[in-house]
């Protein structure tokens, strides 16, 4: 009981301290409430709009916002908030795996030429070297060109562009740990290097990487939406969110919400992204 008491009193602080933290930032409780309702839209889309994003009314064709259809409706009647809506789930779940295989691999790749060095690590850098060279988009388009189309294939795609930023990060976070006095005491003991690794440098050198994830995901939310406007993501009639902007670029002159509303979702997403990440970031810097 004295054990669950004491837990109680250090969580509870910590915990006002955080609200405290984030209601002082209006700027970043609005980023954390609208990645709230994208999460939602995303996990439970008929919570917000339970109409059909494929099934739409020829008669209500090209209407614009109001009450009965928030974000007006397309070309074919369909009601675009329902469609911005349900499409959150694909862009996001793209997001995610693009993140994730950027994480993955690259923290990887730093991990292993960080604690490793020597010859292993010159060869690893000087090949991120190369891929940072190349800009993001164009090695995006190159690889989803070799892929094939489809929502997954972009993912990955915009995941393995993303590679040599989070290798880079991993292996100077890994320099730095690998060098300091528990490290060297571990050695000196005689812990063998795997468990140096997991026990010591990984937990250590992860944070950094953790943030750079948060600030990437705005980024591959761009890069998913730029790709899926190019056409090389789901194809129509799927609601995926740059299909949505590529679809009204025809009716801009006539029909400018077809574009706005997606793009202002698209947008706010990823300012709030930023923002949480510079949030975190902070945070980081300041318990160090």
């Amino acid at each position: 009981m004295t054990t669950a008491t004491g837990f109680g009193a250090r969580v509870v602080p910590a915990a006002r301290g955080h609200a405290w933290f984030v209601v002082r930032r209006p700027g970043l409780l609005l980023s954390l409430v609208v990645l709230a309702l994208v999460l939602l839209a995303a996990v439970f889309p008929t919570l917000l709009a339970d109409g059909d994003p494929l099934v739409g009314t020829p008669r209500e064709r090209l209407q614009g916002p109001s009450g009965a259809h928030l974000f007006g409706t397309d070309q074919l009647g369909r009601d675009l908030f329902t469609r911005v809506v349900h499409g959150s789930s694909l862009s996001l779940r793209a997001t995610v795996v693009a993140v994730a295989v950027a994480l993955v691999v690259g923290g990887g790749l730093g991990l292993v030429a960080g604690f490793v060095g020597g010859w292993l690590d010159a060869v690893l850098m000087r090949t991120v070297d190369v891929v940072q060279a190349i800009p993001r988009l164009l090695l995006s388009l190159a690889l989803v060109s070799a892929l094939g189309f489809g929502t997954t294939k972009v993912a990955i795609a915009v995941g393995v562009a993303s590679v040599a930023s989070f290798a880079r990060v991993m292996r100077a976070e890994v320099l730095r740990v690998r060098s300091s006095v528990y490290v060297e005491a571990a050695r000196a003991s005689g812990v063998r290097s795997g468990a140096i690794l997991t026990r010591h440098v990984l937990p250590n050198a992860s944070g950094p990487v953790f943030v750079l994830a948060a600030l990437e995901f705005g980024v591959a939310i761009l890069s998913v939406s730029a790709l899926s406007f190019l056409g090389f993501g789901a194809p129509p009639p799927t609601p995926e969110w740059g299909v949505l902007i590529a679809d009204g670029r025809g009716f801009v002159a006539t029909a400018w919400w077809l574009t706005t509303f997606p793009g202002l979702v698209i947008a706010a997403t990823v300012l709030s992204a930023n923002r949480v990440s510079r949030a975190l970031d902070g945070e980081r810097r300041r318990e160090r």
